[in-house]
């Protein structure tokens, strides 16, 4: 029962991922409630709702989240990009 990601076209770079839908997803999938997250990651259940609601979040919350919930958003961002695996910072551009 698992959803694809949700992404909008955008002008600006092409694709953008809705990392609240990602999250409730996941949430859903898991049949835990916003209450459990945000004793998870340490803030109030209405915070967990505003998050839920956003388009993007810095990277160290969704760190946070995926720690808590136990999924991998950023490799979500990825197969969306449709990149098959992370660059390495040391590699070499040619």
């Amino acid at each position: 029962m698992d959803q694809p990601p949700v992404l909008t076209r955008t002008e600006e770079c092409g694709i953008k991922v809705h990392i609240g839908s990602l999250i409730s997803n996941e949430l859903r999938r898991q049949r835990r409630p916003a209450s459990w997250l945000a004793r998870e990651i340490c803030c109030d259940r209405t915070n967990v709702y505003k998050i839920l609601r956003k388009g993007s979040i810095d990277t160290e919350l969704l760190c946070r989240i995926a720690m808590a919930l136990n999924h991998d958003f950023f490799s979500d961002y990825q197969h969306a990009c449709g990149f098959s695996k992370p660059r390495s910072p040391f590699s070499a551009e040619i």
